[in-house]
């Protein structure tokens, strides 16, 4: 469990890493970061704060969307986690440092409870419901249901006491862009992402009392523990009780249809290199069965778009998986 000096340790990490965007950002050991690298082209993939992309694939493919806490006491302050990081595009939902900040206000400086099930997303975002819940006056225990990945698990970090449910998952792993330009660009999209990864593996560091080597290696890694690992290693305290989760059958029917939208989106974007705005654009056509022709050639999706079989209805997938596969091929 980190102590106050430890979490202390974790703010300034952070702060240094804000002092490459402007001076005094963090004056509320929050990071905000205001401009690029100059002459670089990047397209985030779901840790850094230039909108919400997706998780991928992957990490998609594990998220139990559907586990949640069995009972919870009407005299208990609970703040849910249950979706992805930041605002989402697809849904217009999304967990927000507003939404969270809001609630804690509420609390009046009670203990409360964090719940977490959730595959990640905008790491900016997650740094700062992690700073909001560091800073917060009452007990925080946070009782990661099945998942707690990327930015996610920034935000699980935050607990007084971190508990897991068994066959849970903390995954934790580096910054993450697609760059464009020379091996002069390349170089300076590495610095510019060097202190960030610093400052994730710093709130690691405090939490664990790991080796900021054994740490960084871990995140090179993009690396998954169970819930035995994570209290082994300090990301958790103890195990949930079996009995104190169950599973919430239809937010897990809703969750596969909206991870099916992302996880294409995350296929487009990553392997097809397609910016987010033309990815969406594609699979808004795609699900309403309007498939812009020019649009599609233009991105190199033609042929592939063109033979889907689309309509109105879910068949508009038969089409985006399509575009995915062709990607992968």
């Amino acid at each position: 469990m980190a102590d106050k000096n430890q979490r202390a340790h974790a703010r300034a990490v952070l702060n240094a890493a804000a002092v490459l965007a402007e001076p005094d950002a963090c004056a509320d050991n929050s990071i905000i970061v205001r401009a690029r690298p100059p002459r670089i082209d990047i397209q985030p993939r779901m840790d850094l704060g230039l909108g919400f992309v997706p998780p991928s694939a992957d990490v998609l493919d594990r998220w139990q969307a559907g586990i949640r806490a069995a009972n919870v006491a009407d005299d208990v302050n609970v703040i849910q986690i249950f979706d992805v990081i930041g605002y989402d595009f697809w849904t217009g939902g999304g967990i927000t440092l507003q939404t969270v900040s809001d609630q804690l206000k509420s609390f009046n400086g009670a203990d409360c409870e964090v719940h977490i099930n959730s595959p990640g997303g905008d790491m900016f975002e997650g740094i700062a419901i992690y700073n909001a819940l560091q800073q917060y006056n009452g007990k925080v225990t946070v009782k990661i249901m099945a998942l707690a990945a990327s930015a996610a698990s920034v935000i699980a970090m935050s607990g007084d006491e971190v508990e897991i449910g068994q066959g849970a998952f903390i995954m934790i792993h580096n910054c993450w862009v697609v760059a464009m330009g020379n091996r002069n660009d390349m170089l300076e999209v590495a610095a510019y992402l060097e202190p960030f990864d610093e400052a994730l593996a710093g709130i690691y560091v405090a939490r664990t009392g790991q080796k900021m080597a054994d740490v960084q290696k871990w995140m090179d890694d993009e690396t998954f523990f169970s819930a035995e690992k994570a209290i082994a290693l300090g990301f958790a305290d103890e195990t949930l009780d079996a009995n104190e989760l169950t599973e919430d059958k239809e937010a897990a029917t809703q969750a596969r249809s909206q991870n099916a939208v992302r996880k294409v989106e995350s296929l487009l974007t990553k392997q097809g290199n397609m910016s987010r705005s033309k990815a969406r654009a594609l699979i808004t056509e795609l699900k309403t069965g309007k498939l812009d022709a020019a649009e599609s050639s233009n991105s190199g999706m033609h042929d592939a778009a063109a033979n889907a079989t689309l309509d109105a209805g879910n068949g508009w997938l038969t089409g985006a998986l399509a575009l995915a596969k062709s990607l992968k091929s």
